[in-house]
Parts: structure tokens; C-alpha cells; sequence
């Protein structure tokens, strides 16, 4: 295995990468072991999100700023569907884990950066892939099958989610024959810059956000395999203890990841996105990529920066 170092600045900015509100800390804390209850509760703090994010949404754009921004009425009309299982899904799981014994965690407060329906919907698409990604990723953990099967039954609704609203920005609705699993951490990245504060009361996850890292502005709009593309670290320096060993951009697969050599470039890395090997799942659709100094497995142990969202054509 080749694996880099990276330096303490980068690893110390992990801290920093999420909100630093007080009240946020508890989430981040690592617990002893990951019990059903933790991936329950893991999961209503994910939908949590997603429920609040159609609410507000619902009350800030009439159905006539809908009509304005090129959607009809049908489209509106779905959208209050997709909220309404969300709402659904919190409910389920807070009965759940209630059921079992186990506090639910509370809705926390967020910004969601949404200034229009262009916006919304643009982030919407990316909420509801990271949602398929972390069901998908969790399951294996998942012990009791009842648990597994309603988690299972969650997942296949948040991918229908996906597909329609991918539909709606004119977008393949299943852009590949796999979906992406990301792990606790790599969500919580995803997660964490929507999340302003979260009451005390919550329980503490087993989870961490690690620094941010996304795709830069002036990136071509359509990306495919062999395209250049920088992607940026912002407010952190990634880079190897001996200053010379190279670090790699690990694009997440099922099958495993893809690795390519990154370039450092001024506020980041250039890199060419790969392609797959042949019988393997295919980097297309929704994507995520990370920054590591190993080059055969992405473990929480190496990920230096990341997950950043990229959509591959």
C-alpha cells in the first residue's frame, strides 16, 4: 500500500471544517461503537435536513414563482409529495428509535442557501443523491433486518426522489447502473455547512466532518472522463509530511475507488477525471470525490479533504 502523511495543519483542520457552534460539538464526537440505534438516529439527522429543506421551501416559492421559473403545476404539486415523505420518514424513524427504547434527536436549525427556485432545485438534486448514498452506505451496518428492510424501503423512495428532480434539471434520471455508497463521515461533510446550530439535547453521533472540498467555478459545465478540472480546499492546505510524495483525487464507486494523480495548484488541484476499469461500476451521475495521499483504499484514516459533488456525463 502507498500511503502519504499528511501534515498536522491539514489533520488538526478537520476540527474546523463543520460549523464551530458550541452545540454542534456533541454531534462530532466519536462514540465507542456504532449501535442500530446511532444509524437510526444518523439517519432522521439526515432527514431531519432534507424535511425542513422542502418545508421552508414550500412556504418561501408559490406555486407561482414555480410557473415563473419554467415548472407547471404537476411539478409543484410533486414537490409537495417528496415533502410530505420526507415529513413522513421523520416521523417513522423518531417512532422507531422511541419504540426502542432510544431518544430521537431533534430537528436543528439550518441555511440552506437557497435564493430561488433555480437554486432550491439545483440543491435539492444534490440532498436527495447524498441521501441515496448514505442509506446505501449504511446498511452493511445496519444488525436488526426489520431495521434494515424499513431502511431499505427509505432508500428506494429517496432514489425516485432523485431520479425526478434529476429529470427536472435535464439530467439523466439514472445515470448509471450503480449508486455511490459514502460512509458516515463523507455524509456528514455533505452535510455540516447546512447546519448553523443543533439543540443540546441531542445525542452525540459517531461522526466527524472533514475539511471542505469542492469543484471550482470556472470547471467546464459539462464534465466527463478526461476532463481537467480544479477542485478547490478552501481555508486549508492539504499536502504530504515530506513535502514531495504526490496526493491523489479517489473518485467513490461501489466497486471501489478511482484514483488519478492531483496537481497543487493556488487555492487547490488540478486533476484529469478517470475513467473507470472495465467490469467495474462507472463514474457517471452524481459523484464524489476526496483528496488522499494513498492511492489503493479510502478509509476515514486517509481522507485528507472531501467528499466535493461533481456531476459526470
Amino acid at each position: 500500500m502507498k500511503s502519504t502523511l499528511f501534515s498536522v495543519a491539514t489533520l488538526a483542520a478537520v476540527a474546523a471544517a463543520a460549523p464551530s457552534k458550541n452545540n454542534l460539538l456533541a454531534i462530532r464526537q466519536a462514540a465507542p461503537a456504532i449501535t442500530d440505534a446511532d444509524i437510526l438516529n444518523y439517519a432522521l439527522t439526515l432527514e431531519h435536513l432534507e424535511d425542513k429543506f422542502y418545508r421552508e421551501a414550500l412556504v418561501n416559492f408559490t406555486e407561482a414563482d414555480f410557473a415563473a421559473a419554467g415548472y407547471d403545476s404537476t411539478f409543484y404539486s410533486n414537490l409537495k409529495e417528496i415533502s410530505s415523505d420526507e415529513s413522513t420518514h421523520v416521523s417513522f424513524l423518531t417512532a422507531a428509535l422511541t419504540k426502542a427504547g432510544a431518544k430521537p434527536v431533534a430537528e436543528c436549525t439550518y441555511n440552506f442557501g437557497v435564493t430561488d427556485v433555480k437554486s432550491f432545485i439545483a440543491t435539492s438534486s444534490i440532498l436527495e443523491g447524498v441521501g441515496v448514498s448514505a442509506y446505501l452506505g449504511a446498511a452493511a451496518d445496519i444488525m436488526s433486518k426489520a431495521y434494515l428492510t424499513a431502511a431499505g424501503s427509505i432508500l428506494t423512495v429517496e432514489s425516485r426522489h432523485s431520479a425526478y428532480i434529476r429529470a427536472s434539471l435535464e439530467e439523466s434520471p439514472f445515470p448509471s447502473p450503480f449508486d455511490v455508497p459514502l460512509d458516515y463521515n463523507e455524509v456528514y461533510t455533505l452535510a455540516a455547512p447546512f447546519i448553523v446550530s443543533c439543540p443540546s439535547s441531542n445525542a452525540p453521533l459517531p461522526v466527524k466532518a472533514f475539511p471542505t472540498l469542492t469543484s471550482s467555478p470556472d470547471n467546464p459545465k459539462r464534465i466527463t472522463a478526461g476532463t481537467k478540472i480544479t477542485l478547490l480546499t478552501p481555508k486549508v492546505t492539504v499536502k504530504a509530511t515530506d513535502g514531495k510524495s504526490p496526493i491523489y483525487a479517489a473518485f467513490i464507486t461501489v466497486t471501489g475507488p478511482v484514483f488519478t494523480e492531483a496537481t497543487p495548484v493556488d487555492g487547490g488541484f488540478s486533476l484529469t477525471v478517470p475513467t473507470a476499469p472495465e467490469g467495474t461500476a462507472p463514474i457517471a451521475g452524481q459523484s464524489y470525490v476526496v483528496l488522499t495521499g494513498c492511492n489503493t483504499t479510502v478509509t476515514d484514516d486517509t481522507v485528507a479533504a472531501g467528499p466535493a459533488v461533481l456531476e459526470i456525463s
